[in-house]
């Protein structure tokens, strides 16, 4: 696919290859993790997208202003690369079209109804964030209305007019956020129509998505990512599965056919219950899901004297900590399969795990994020 011109290209910064050919993008990202892990492991190539544009199921906006003509006008955008300068953005090339329309109605809703726009530097107004979930495969729509007040002036008319122009909203949540911090959701929460959460399909089982929930944004390429970790994994269907920083157990859940039991740990409350919902929805009985520090979790595993077969681990951009090794490997497991989101860290824990028993055998990278810089590889590790 040959490089698409973005208008938002030179001051967004977020997609830093846009306008480069696809393919040459997919041979750099391979060569990057290629270089990286070559001490420890062969990399296997790289799985790109037949489509990579347009593969977001989340999309964000910043609520702000912009002078015009002399004169403020109300503006939803992307922060550029790095600071809290606020791009105006009507159509981004990798998010939900469908979402992107959305939030264009939804503004000029808010310009008709009147509705404040929240100043950073002042801390005056009302709306500050518009977040958009959809779900890939059941078609379903979450609208996140982020607030400083719980109070939305002309609610029940404002949602008739939404849901007027966009039917296909499954649920509209009102986040409440008045602090002064750069966070995108408050901690309070009202759903103002629908269930409060959206269903989605992901390898056969289904799961339920919440506004602070983590669900991987791109959903094909996650399907992929799921399927080799658990191809990786060799299950027989007696093992002990631990899925460390498991979000709503989306890779323990879609390997628990295979597997003797499943233990899911997750210290974010929110997605821990929502796991807790998707062991009942999939009739996994055999799947537990905790809220706890996976470290921590593991480290009583150990004390107790308790044996995990494998350990499937996903943790965020900045890896594992040492801690969570030692505690991983404490447990004993036959394997680890690493879900990474970052070449450089996974290089820097596969170097630490190579000094502790653990032998890397094979590694795939998935091009997750179509045009931008990150890059996800999964790699299985053995007891050597």
């Amino acid at each position: 696919m040959s490089g698409v011109n973005c208008p938002y290209r030179k001051s967004c910064g977020g997609c830093t290859t846009i306008g480069q050919d696809y393919e040459s993008t997919l041979r750099k990202k391979e060569k990057w993790v290629e270089n990286l892990l070559r001490p420890y492991v062969r990399l296997d190539g790289i799985v790109g997208m037949e489509q990579p544009l347009h593969y977001r199921n989340k999309v964000h906006r910043v609520c702000s202003y912009e002078r015009f003509g002399g004169r403020e006008r109300h503006i939803a955008g992307i922060y550029a690369e790095g600071t809290h300068r606020v791009v105006p953005v009507k159509h981004c090339l990798i998010e939900n079209e469908t979402a992107d329309a959305m939030i264009d109605d939804l503004m000029d809703m808010v310009r008709s109804f009147r509705i404040r726009i929240y100043n950073e530097d002042t801390g005056v107004g009302l709306l500050r964030h518009i977040l958009i979930r959809t779900a890939h495969a059941t078609g379903q729509v979450m609208v996140v209305l982020v607030l400083t007040s719980p109070v939305l002036p002309g609610k029940k008319h404002f949602l008739k007019a939404l849901l007027a122009a966009h039917p296909e909203i499954t649920t509209v949540v009102i986040n409440i956020n008045d602090r002064r911090t750069s966070m995108v959701l408050g901690e309070r929460e009202q759903v103002a129509y629908g269930p409060g959460f959206i269903e989605d399909v992901l390898l056969g089982k289904r799961f339920r998505i919440s506004s602070r929930s983590f669900y991987q944004v791109n959903s094909v390429q996650a399907e992929r990512i799921y399927a080799q970790a658990i191809e990786y994994a060799t299950l027989k269907g007696r093992e002990t599965v631990v899925d460390a920083y498991c979000g709503i157990g989306t890779i323990g859940l879609a390997a628990s056919d295979r597997a003797g039991r499943v233990i899911g740990v997750e210290s974010n409350a929110d997605a821990a219950a929502d796991a807790a919902v998707n062991a009942k929805l999939n009739h996994a009985d055999h799947a537990l899901f905790i809220c706890d520090d996976a470290a921590d979790y593991l480290q009583r595993m150990a004390a107790e004297r308790k044996k995990a077969d494998v350990i499937f681990m996903d943790p965020p951009r900045s890896g594992s900590s040492e801690v969570f090794l030692e505690a991983a490997v404490a447990v004993s497991p036959g394997r680890i399969v690493y879900i990474s989101c970052n070449p450089e860290t996974l290089a820097r824990d596969l170097g630490w795990l190579s000094k502790h028993g653990y032998r890397a055998r094979k590694a795939m990278a998935f091009d997750q994020f179509c045009f931008a810089d990150h890059i996800e590889t999964v790699c299985l590790l053995t007891h050597s």
